[in-house]
């Protein structure tokens, strides 16, 4: 009842802003009436406030908001990786180990942050893991796990995917139930602060590289660090609002390291947003209607809904997922539009619906279920084809190494062997 989003809790602001208001009129004298019209704009700003998370479906509880605003939600999650990311490759896997407790991650999984310097684009953000039961477990020693990159929107963090859209939850019990392949939830910063909405862009001609950052650094890092597939196949990414445009445009544009793409309430072309004045990271922000004014085959090439239409003949897209509010109007037609572009590429391009919800958390809430449901059996798939192609050739070259046999995987009382995919028992896959 008392809620961010409770009636009761509206219903006492309403009270309170009532009360100090009468206050204001039966007072005599002026200072007390000073005082009571200050008193009275708290609750008429909160109200306001709270109005607006109501209507985004935001923050559902007050610890949640209190993690998001005061940061004390990232403060909770173990930082493996020390600042200016200065490990070895392989090393924080030892970390892992030791600082994970291994038969409880090995039930619920483990969750921790890195802080990840990029080699090309010099960017220092924080990335969140989220590592499956699996993970742990004896069976999948050595298997090498798929891996989802969440991008959130603008403003915001990556802390909304734990805090707000209660993705790990979500996932464990998918797990649990085997409607889901395991794998590993990467989740970075984009942005790199709540003053700035880049659109995970490398911004002309000198301002920040985000692009380069999520799209090869990130990943390269948690394949150096983690018992992760490379980029590729067996790599998918997925967003919602500014994430979603960044999942649609990264997908497209590194089809290659990406195979499948999420788009929750994306748009499908650049936004205006506010850069660092001079691309200096930290510099105040500046809001740019088109950050490729000036480069208008950038501009082509960072606009899903046309690149789609010209993606290169001969070369494959990746799989694509869409999901919307069916009462926004501008993001259902936008999602209609892009499938209907990307039909014309690939077969079966699903679009879910969430009926009366807009352009909100409840929304992406809703659809986050259905995504990791869609995306992690293609996944475990693609880990699959590329662990059975990597045997054959090892093969090829050894002939006294013989590869795992088709659909090898753990089973109860017996350990998994190295090169064989550990999919729990009944997992669906994709032929």
């Amino acid at each position: 009842m008392l809620e961010p989003q409770g009636t009761f809790f509206l219903f006492l602001l309403i009270l309170t802003f009532g009360g100090l208001v009468t206050w204001i009129a039966l007072a005599r004298h002026v200072a007390i009436r000073v005082l009571a019209a200050f008193l009275a704009f708290l609750p008429a700003a909160v109200f306001g406030i709270a109005v607006v998370n109501i209507y985004y479906d935001y923050y559902q509880t007050w610890g949640s908001l209190f993690s998001d605003v005061t940061g004390s939600g990232a403060q909770a999650v173990p930082e493996l990786a020390q600042p200016g990311n200065q490990v070895q490759p392989g090393t924080l896997g030892m970390t892992i180990d030791k600082s994970a407790n291994t038969a409880v991650s090995a039930r619920v999984g483990y969750l921790f942050r890195a802080s990840v310097t990029g080699h090309t684009s010099h960017l220092t953000r924080d990335v969140y893991v989220y590592l499956p039961p699996q993970y742990f477990q004896p069976a999948y020693r050595h298997y090498r796990f798929p891996a989802i990159e969440l991008l959130h929107g603008s403003p915001g963090s990556p802390l909304a995917f734990i805090n707000v859209l209660d993705t790990i939850p979500i996932f464990q019990s998918l797990l649990a139930d085997r409607e889901a392949a395991p794998a590993v939830l990467v989740m970075p910063e984009t942005d790199g602060g709540a003053r700035y909405s880049l659109q995970c862009l490398n911004i002309p001609p000198r301002g920040p590289m985000d692009m380069t950052f999520l799209a090869s650094e990130v990943p390269d890092w948690a394949t150096r660090n983690l018992r992760v597939m490379p980029p590729g196949p067996a790599w998918g990414v997925g967003g919602y609002s500014e994430g979603g445009f960044c999942a649609a445009n990264i997908g497209l544009q590194d089809h290659q390291r990406f195979g499948f793409a999420a788009i929750m309430s994306g748009y499908f072309a650049p936004d205006a947003g506010h850069v660092p004045a001079g691309g200096r990271p930290g510099a105040p922000p500046v809001l740019e209607k088109n950050v490729f004014a000036g480069y208008p085959r950038l501009q082509a090439l960072n606009t899903p809904q046309e690149y789609i239409q010209r993606f290169p003949i001969g070369q494959y897209p990746p799989g694509i997922w869409l999901a919307v509010g069916g009462s926004d109007r501008a993001d259902l037609q936008a999602a209609r539009d892009f499938q209907q572009f990307a039909m014309l590429r690939i077969t079966n391009v699903p679009l879910m619906v969430v009926k009366g919800g807009g352009h909100q958390a409840a929304v992406w809430r809703a659809a986050m279920p259905a995504l990791l449901r869609w995306m992690t059996p293609q996944l475990a798939a693609a880990d699959r084809r590329v662990e059975m192609l990597a045997a054959r050739h090892h093969a090829t070259v050894s002939p006294k190494v013989t590869a795992s046999p088709k659909g090898t995987g753990p089973h109860k009382g017996s350990p998994a062997r190295k090169g064989t995919i550990a999919l729990p028992t009944g997992q669906p896959t994709r032929a």
